[in-house]
């Protein structure tokens, strides 16, 4: 879609499409709110301006817009709308043996009940091992330190996801 085009949506289509890049409804609001964009980068710089100002909250509102790496039935059930993204972004998982499939699931288990959240990660291009050695390294990680760098993987995610809308 074109940047003219998505200026010109009406404000419902706009929410609905932004949704699908990420889930935090106060990001979606103030991307709308911020219409007219002079150009895709102006949207870019914009997205990452709103997305670094919003709060904890907000970012959990947009993690729990994500499967689980390897959940390949919460991505059937819950996120029907990203399927098609989220299935190209984990393509990595494809050719994982079931041993990796179920460490992974084991860590983000753990990550999960450590953190509070679902372990985030820009998966696009990375294999199934890359994924499981970097839930490993992060799962050592101080909350503190672990929300900067989800917020910033979520923050690549967004940006891919913008391109591909």
């Amino acid at each position: 879609m074109d940047i003219q085009v998505f200026n010109q949506l009406p404000r419902n289509d706009a929410q609905s499409e932004l949704i699908k890049c990420c889930s935090s409804l106060s990001w979606v609001e103030k991307m709308v709110k911020g219409r007219p964009y002079n150009d895709f980068l102006d949207l870019i710089e914009k997205s990452e301006k709103i997305w670094f100002s919003l709060n904890k909250g907000d970012w959990l509102e947009a993690f729990s817009g994500h499967p689980k790496i390897g959940d390949i039935s919460s991505l059937k059930k819950k996120f029907k709308e990203t399927k098609r993204w989220a299935n190209n972004e984990q393509a990595g998982m494809n050719n994982a043996t079931d041993e990796i499939i179920n460490e992974l699931a084991h860590y983000n288990e753990i990550y999960e009940q450590k953190f509070g959240f679902i372990f985030i990660v820009c998966a696009t291009g990375k294999s199934a091992q890359e994924m499981l050695q970097l839930i490993k390294l992060r799962y050592v990680n101080a909350p503190e330190e672990e929300i900067k760098i989800a917020v910033m993987e979520q923050s690549k995610i967004t940006k891919l996801r913008l391109e591909k809308l």
